[in-house]
């Protein structure tokens, strides 16, 4: 297991230059304006925008803070295990108020950890414009419910494209930042936790702690939001019987976890992260599973794919993009590309990234969660060269 900078989804800096990762302590300057100017002048860019939902409906949103008194926090060693939640839901249109993409803190904990504090202001990623909107009116139903799960160390926020867009499709999308396993998290009563769990974590032990607490965290939720008293007031738009799961990097291999303990997730999706915790020997009882990841995992790229390939023992897809690297299925290639800072080892468009992205998590999930038949998951299409599908 690489160390955590060399990991899954460490940090923008990792999609925003072109550098090796394993110089993560090393400042870097970075020419972020987009055109230049008279000398003197700060051309840098600070109005980024995320790509619109595709679906029919806005997108509400609303964050909860979760606290499981049965658990002791793993990393801080005392305390109760804590979770900060993102709720997204569909919602009526021209309802509830814009939001802020991160707070300050958690903006500047994300730069000054990889060196870009002086290169990337910080309110080019707090002012990131996103589409959900705070107090929208919910648009009645009941809904399928998907948890998203981020890579170690990177914020919730970083999967806000892609929650987005499922939200506009008819899903409610729970995006949790699992406490201590980011560089920075906003907890209620102006607390930021930072990632203690980076310091702990230095092997595939530690690695696979990271992702059978997850799976806890996940279980612990799912009984928050179905319980008879359950913690979001908008509680009641979930199909407590379609619950599905996705995570990118560390949460990529939680999702198989969560599932393997947890019976409620019906179907799970793992964005591009190794199985730091293996997938059982006796499967994951017959549920559908998709491996989606960049150009270099394809069969043979990856030893933890390779192995547990075989023991998805349900409906399952292996599929990449070419082009693509790590951070690929996360907001970042959109954020970069805005910035003038692509990621020249994963040139796929940050546009692009985002549409296939979209494409086939929301295909995936349409099929095992609503029932209807999705063709593009059967092959290649000839719209998107990009996309190989594998049959080790």
């Amino acid at each position: 297991m690489k160390n955590r900078r060399t990991t899954a989804a460490l940090t923008l800096a990792a999609i925003l230059l072109p550098l090796p990762l394993a110089t993560a302590g090393t400042s870097v300057a970075a020419d972020t304006s987009v055109a230049a100017g008279p000398a003197g002048t700060d051309n840098r860019r600070t109005t980024v925008e995320l790509p619109r939902p595709t679906g029919r409906f806005a997108v509400g949103r609303e964050d909860l803070h979760l606290v499981d008194r049965s658990r002791t926090d793993p990393w801080a060693g005392s305390g109760p295990r804590e979770l900060m939640v993102t709720m997204r839901y569909p919602a009526r249109h021209d309802s509830g108020r814009a939001t802020r993409y991160l707070t300050p803190e958690e903006a500047r904990l994300l730069l000054v950890d990889r060196g870009l504090d002086q290169a990337i202001p910080v309110e080019t990623l707090t002012g990131t414009r996103t589409h959900g909107r705070t107090g929208a009116r919910p648009v009645a139903g009941r809904y399928p419910l998907i948890v998203l799960s981020p890579g170690f160390t990177v914020h919730r926020a970083t999967l806000t494209a892609l929650a987005e867009d499922l939200a506009s499709r008819g899903y409610v999308v729970a995006s949790v930042d699992h406490a201590y396993e980011s560089v920075g998290t906003a907890f209620p009563g102006g607390r930021v936790l930072t990632c203690l769990a980076c310091e702990k974590v230095q092997d595939e032990a530690g690695y696979r702690t990271v992702g059978e607490t997850r799976a806890r965290d996940v279980s612990f939720l799912l009984d928050r939001l179905t319980a008879r008293n359950p913690a979001w007031r908008h509680a009641g738009l979930i199909d407590q019987g379609r619950i599905a799961m996705a995570g990118h990097s560390i949460g990529g291999s939680s999702t198989a976890a969560a599932m393997a303990g947890d019976g409620r997730i019906r179907a799970g999706i793992n964005l591009d992260g190794g199985f730091s915790t293996p997938v059982p020997a006796a499967g994951l009882g017959g549920r559908p599973f998709m491996l989606l990841g960049a150009q270099q995992r394809g069969p043979g790229g990856n030893a933890s794919w390779d192995r547990d390939w075989p023991l998805l023992d349900g409906w399952k897809r292996w599929i990449t993009f070419a082009g693509s690297g790590h951070f690929t299925f996360t907001d970042f290639p959109a954020i970069g590309e805005q910035l003038g800072l692509p990621d020249e080892e994963a040139p796929l468009p940050g546009g692009r990234s985002v549409e296939l992205t979209r494409r086939y998590v929301g295909a995936f999930f349409d099929q095992h969660l609503t029932g209807r038949p999705q063709p593009v998951l059967d092959g290649p299409t000839a719209d998107a060269p990009e996309v190989a599908f594998h049959t080790p």
